[in-house]
Parts: C-alpha cells; sequence; structure tokens
C-alpha cells in the first residue's frame, strides 16, 4: 500500500486535505487535493497473491457507492493482469449493500490468461457474504476493422455551468453536499430542474472529467471512467418520469453493471457522457450510455439496470 493510500484508509474522507483546497461555490472541496483522495482509495492494499483490501471514504452514505466498488474491483483484477493486456470489458452484479463503515476484501480469480485475451473474477466481500461480483476481459493491442458512431452536437464544456452552481439552492436538501472528485457539467437540463416542468425525453448528457492531473496509467483511467460512470448513468430514466432524488419519493439501487472499452482516452480529459433509457418496467429502470472523448471519438459504451421504486 502506497503512503497515499495509507493516509486514504486513515482519513478516506479527505478531511485532512491542505487549508489551500480550492473550494467550489457552495464552500466545498474539489481539484487535485480531492481528486487525489479517489486515486489513494482506488490504491488497494494486497493482502495476499490475488487478495486485496478496500476502504470506502468517511463521508459515504449509508451504502457504498456503487461506482466505487466497481472501480476498486476493477483495480483488483487489473493488478493481477500484464500492464500490455488492457481491460476491453466489464459485467458486474450489485448482490448486497456495501457497509462504508468497514473494509471490503476483493478476491481475484485468475480465470484465463490465453495467447490474446485474459479473464478475471472478482467477488467483493464484506462480513463473510459477497456484495459485488465482476468478470473482467482484458486483450493485448490489435489492429483490425475501425467505425464509430458520430458524437452528438452539444455546446462545449466550458460555456456550461458547474455543477456547484446548479445545485447551489438545494444542497442542503439533496445531500451533494461533499468533495466530488468528478468535474459534471450537464448539457440537458439536470432532472433536479426539469422535474418542475414534467415528464421530458428519457435523456441525459453531461460533460466530465476527473478534476485535477491523472498519472499516465491506462488502467487508472479507465478505473476512473467507471467510477464516473455510475454518478449520472440512471439520471435518464428519472427524466422520463419527472421525479429525482431527494425531492420525490424515489428509491434505487444498481442491480448490475456493464462496461466496453473501445478506445484509449484520459479520464482527467473532457468526456461526453451521452445517457438514454430505452424502457422501465417492473421497478426496474435501463438505461445505456456512450462515453466521447472532447475530439468526437467512441471510446466506451455503458448499460446498467436500476431498481427504481417511485411512490406517490
Amino acid at each position: 500500500m502506497t503512503e497515499a493510500a495509507r493516509a486514504a484508509a486513515a482519513d478516506p474522507a479527505g478531511t485532512r486535505l491542505p487549508g489551500d483546497v480550492p473550494l467550489d461555490v457552495n464552500g466545498m472541496p474539489h481539484g487535485q487535493p480531492v481528486l487525489d483522495s479517489l486515486v489513494a482509495l482506488l490504491d488497494l492494499e494486497r493482502i495476499e497473491e490475488n487478495i486485496f483490501r478496500g476502504v470506502s471514504p468517511a463521508s459515504s452514505p449509508v451504502r457504498v457507492f456503487g461506482g466505487q466498488v466497481a472501480g476498486q474491483a476493477l483495480v483488483a483484477a487489473g493488478r493481477t493482469v500484464p500492464p500490455e493486456r488492457r481491460v476491453h470489458s466489464l459485467h458486474a452484479y450489485f448482490i448486497r449493500p456495501g457497509d462504508p463503515s468497514i473494509p471490503i476484501v476483493y478476491e481475484v480469480d485468475r480465470t484465463r490468461d490465453g495467447r490474446s485475451f485474459t479473464t478475471r473474477r472478482v467477488v467483493a466481500v464484506q462480513r463473510g457474504k459477497a456484495i459485488f461480483s465482476l468478470s473482467a476481459s482484458f486483450q493485448v493491442d490489435e489492429g483490425g476493422i475501425d467505425h464509430a458512431e458520430p458524437m452528438p452536437e452539444v455546446p462545449d464544456p466550458e460555456t456550461l455551468p458547474t455543477f456547484g452552481e446548479q445545485i447551489g439552492p438545494l444542497i442542503d436538501k439533496l445531500g451533494r453536499a461533499q468533495p466530488r472528485p468528478i468535474d459534471v457539467r450537464y448539457v440537458t437540463e439536470p432532472p433536479w430542474v426539469s422535474r418542475e416542468n414534467g415528464p421530458r425525453e428519457a435523456r441525459s448528457q453531461v460533460w466530465m472529467r476527473a478534476d485535477g492531473v491523472l498519472p499516465d496509467d491506462d488502467l487508472l483511467h479507465v478505473c476512473i471512467a467507471a467510477f464516473a460512470s455510475d454518478m449520472t448513468l440512471l439520471d435518464a430514466v428519472l427524466a422520463r418520469h419527472g421525479v429525482y432524488w431527494g425531492l420525490d419519493n424515489v428509491n434505487g439501487a444498481s442491480l448490475d453493471h456493464a462496461m466496453w472499452f473501445h478506445r484509449r482516452f484520459r479520464a482527467d480529459e473532457w468526456l461526453l457522457y451521452d445517457c438514454a433509457s430505452p424502457s422501465a418496467s417492473g421497478a426496474r429502470g435501463l438505461a445505456t450510455g456512450r462515453f466521447f472523448s472532447r475530439d468526437g471519438q467512441l471510446v466506451a459504451t455503458v448499460v446498467q439496470e436500476g431498481l427504481l421504486r417511485v411512490g406517490d
């Protein structure tokens, strides 16, 4: 475990950030120190050859954030794979709510090591029970056919208000007053705003990037994207029904999560996250997302089904 990881384990909420840490319009820390805390959170402690341990921020809600456990599990898988093999897909299930007050143990099964592909399975465990499982596939770089859908036309991220500027009037009610390592700028109207006008198109578009500079580590950039992919994906489902977390009687949780990584990217550069919901039924909502780099390259695709119980 690195010194940064030890510091995060001792103070995972980043409450002892430097005195000159930048604050947003709501007085909450952001920028490089907060991003460094996330990087440290992903720097798992190796207990045995195939067993790792991670912690959660002290400022976590009542259960572990899904993007965190997905990112940590992918780190665990990647640390058992040669660096020249890059992750190209992951498929995961959220089995039980995670308890942020205790560590999470990640057990890696080295399923297969082929000539071109490597497969790993990871189970996240707390109190002797599985809370999350992930299968990931890694591949050596190969050439081949190449095409992709074009990026939608959207405004530049610099022209859009920050998350803090948009959420400000509702920050106390929504409970978003905590350090944010990901800079998020809504292209579409934020769901907590659009709900005032009732249901709208089942779509959500945001620009996002790690709020600082990351090391040149392909796996880390992918894990940061996996973390961020769970932040706004279900917004597309909620928008279709004019409701939002904390403002309406909505309860939900991620059920499963899949990602495909098509091209290399940097998570500390702007990525457009274009999300849509093709269907919701049976107290579940399906959402799809596409990550585009600033120059229009489709770099990743995401699919998630979430549990969504909406009351009167």
